[in-house]
């Protein structure tokens, strides 16, 4: 089993002081809550966190927050479906064909916040610092569907 991110990965290091390890899966939460809300996730994951899927969905749980109860953390193929998958090693994972030519996860995480902090007259001082609110993972959805949909005439899935 391959992970794709694992917020532990994040808290050590240079991780900002004074931030909760959360922060850390903000990004990942995103990415898996689009996931959840398109139904791109394993039967397992499905059976093993039902009622946090459920709260999720009805956005009284965060993405990271769902990252970090029900998952420890830690996003991996397991926890997708194989179209799920399919997109993941190409989009969320860095410097593949996909990314490289259209734009990977991290980069568009990056640059949409990056943009929207500019456009306020703002800077994040790190990556880490982007809050985990449904109005941000609202922004980063339609990025998210964007990429899909390149993804899927990429992969001439159309």
């Amino acid at each position: 089993m391959s992970k794709y991110d694992d917020a532990s990965w994040h808290s050590g290091g240079d991780f900002p002081e004074g931030l909760s390890e959360k922060n850390g899966a903000t990004h990942t939460g995103m990415f898996l809550n689009w996931c959840i809300n398109r139904d791109f996730i394993s039967v397992e994951l499905k059976e093993d966190a039902e009622e946090e899927i459920e709260k999720l969905k009805r956005r009284e749980m965060t993405g990271a927050e769902f990252v970090m109860d029900s998952l420890d953390g830690k996003f991996s193929e397991q926890d997708l479906n194989d179209l799920g998958n399919s997109f993941a090693k190409d989009y969320y994972k860095d410097d593949t064909e996909f990314g490289n030519r259209y734009s990977s996860f991290a980069d568009d995480y990056v640059n949409l916040f990056d943009t929207e902090a500019e456009e306020n007259d703002y800077e994040y001082e790190t990556f880490y610092h982007i809050e985990d609110t449904y109005e941000n993972y609202d922004l980063m959805k339609q990025v998210i569907d964007y990429r899909f949909e390149e993804w899927k005439e990429f992969k001439n899935l159309n």
